[in-house]
């Protein structure tokens, strides 16, 4: 599987037309419902490889594109949420300078 072909579990007679927001390999235990005895068997049951981690984020982006981007009736919802994120990434990376200009109790 290179890059723009479709995955190797897709099957148009089965599935139909080609949805990026959709996982076509063999369906597991929705994480929700896994007991906390299994946990570590359902990890282990996931594929750990970048090119999985990959195809997860473009699902995870197709599904949030779907859902906000691309409805009939668009509101301000991606824009708050590319907003937040990019506030939220932004003060992460500068957590670190952030950190050093805290008020202390004795100055020196």
């Amino acid at each position: 599987m290179g890059l723009g072909e479709y995955p190797i579990e897709y099957d148009r007679k089965i599935h139909g037309p080609y949805d990026p927001s959709r996982y076509y390999g063999k369906p597991d235990t929705p994480f929700g419902q896994v007991k906390l005895g299994e946990v570590g068997q359902w990890f282990g049951r996931r594929n750990k490889t970048p090119r999985a981690l990959v195809g997860a984020l473009s699902r995870f982006y197709w599904r949030w594109n779907d859902k906000y981007v691309l409805a009939k009736k668009t509101g301000i919802a991606p824009y708050v949420h590319v907003c937040v994120g990019s506030m939220l990434f932004f003060y992460i990376i500068n957590y670190g300078k952030i950190t050093k200009h805290r008020n202390t109790k004795y100055h020196w």
